[in-house]
């Protein structure tokens, strides 16, 4: 790998710092290195979800989320076959750093450096979520005016699929059984275009009468989705490993998991801090601040649509809001910034367009 050392970060540096790091990197793992190099451990973005969901901070050392017992290989006995069997053994294995006798980092083999030339698939890429899929693809599309006062949403284009496409493939690749999509704006627009593209899913289509809401239509589900289902927007994609996720919904008993994404804000002023009366405390200048949002794909257990109200507007901060209120369970699990893309707002379209791009490719 030409630019392998992109991937280390040296040891005693904040968790933050790891987190940015991997946004930064096509393949998410980075290896921690002392200051001659050698390997001391890897961080995954799987090691960092881990840590923020134990509440611990971001400004943590490090030690605190790596592993300590990476898998690496002597450059004197590498070999791609026997890189192939760790891939193939270890399915979250993702990148292999290849060391000299003192662990010091030579090179960093990925999969494809690997594989056989035949087509074959990368182990991580292989999904069985067996779940429903649900897609919000009713809504007017305000944000995008006057582009949706011709052509919804949903058919917006993503290089040359529409972006309903591209969400019912990423769905469909992680093992997607069947796709149940809302409608209400031009629906039959959206129908007509899928016409042709229907045989490749397993589409259902439900038509709201009214505009209810972000969760209100979802009452529109009962009888036909009997097990836990996952739901998106039809403007967001979030790569994740939803395996994973919806193991964690089930073990922790969720009626809820909300996928959220660690986003990074740069203030581009100097923020003053003071007291009552105008003295002054503090003044930061150029502050960051991270903080974790709601993207809008959401798992969620069928038991979910009961306490939602028939007929009557109900956006999903109210359902989240009743379950908490009810002593539900309600979980979220935290994805990188750049594996979540939203296109619904112009400013945001082209940046999204190569966002969605890197979101579906990444490996």
């Amino acid at each position: 790998m030409k630019n392998f050392k992109d991937y280390l970060i040296p040891e005693g540096s904040k968790t933050i710092s790891a987190l940015k790091h991997l946004d930064a990197v096509q393949h998410k793992v980075v290896f921690v290195v002392d200051d001659r190099g050698s390997l001391v451990g890897s961080i995954s973005d799987g090691d960092i979800r881990r840590h923020i969901l134990k509440a611990k901070s971001l400004d943590d050392d490090i030690s605190h989320v790596q592993n300590t017992d990476p898998k690496y290989v002597l450059e004197n006995e590498y070999s791609k076959s026997a890189c192939k069997e760790m891939f193939e053994g270890m399915m979250r294995l993702r990148m292999i750093p290849i060391t000299d006798e003192n662990k010091v980092i030579k090179d960093i083999v990925v999969w494809d450096d690997v594989k056989n030339n035949d087509g074959e698939t990368c182990p991580l890429k292989r999904g069985n979520i067996n779940a429903p899929v649900v897609v919000m693809a009713g809504g007017k599309g305000t944000r995008l005016k006057p582009f949706t006062d011709i052509l919804p949403k949903p058919l917006i284009p993503i290089g040359e699929k529409t972006v309903l496409e591209s969400i019912l493939d990423h769905f469909l690749a992680a093992g997607s059984t069947s796709q149940h999509l809302i409608l209400n704006y031009k629906a039959g627009m959206i129908e007509a275009y899928l016409e042709e593209e229907a045989k490749k899913y397993n589409l259902k289509y439900v038509r709201e009468k009214e505009f209810f809401g972000t969760a209100g239509s979802l009452k529109l589900l009962e009888g036909s989705i009997n097990e836990t289902f996952i739901l998106s927007n039809c403007d967001i994609i979030v790569r994740a490993n939803y395996d994973e996720v919806l193991r964690l919904h089930k073990e922790k008993g969720a009626k809820l998991t909300i996928l959220s994404a660690i986003k990074h804000y740069k203030i581009p002023y100097g923020v003053v801090d003071f007291e009552v009366g105008g003295k002054v405390n503090t003044i930061k200048e150029k502050p960051e601040y991270t903080v974790t949002i709601n993207t809008g794909v959401y798992v969620m257990d069928e038991s979910c649509l009961d306490y939602i109200p028939e007929n009557k507007k109900y956006d999903m901060p109210d359902l989240i809001d009743t379950l908490l209120e009810k002593g539900e369970t309600v979980l979220t699990y935290p994805v990188n910034e750049k594996d979540y893309a939203d296109i619904g707002q112009w400013d945001e379209y082209k940046k999204s367009l190569q966002y969605f791009e890197s979101v579906l490719t990444r490996g």
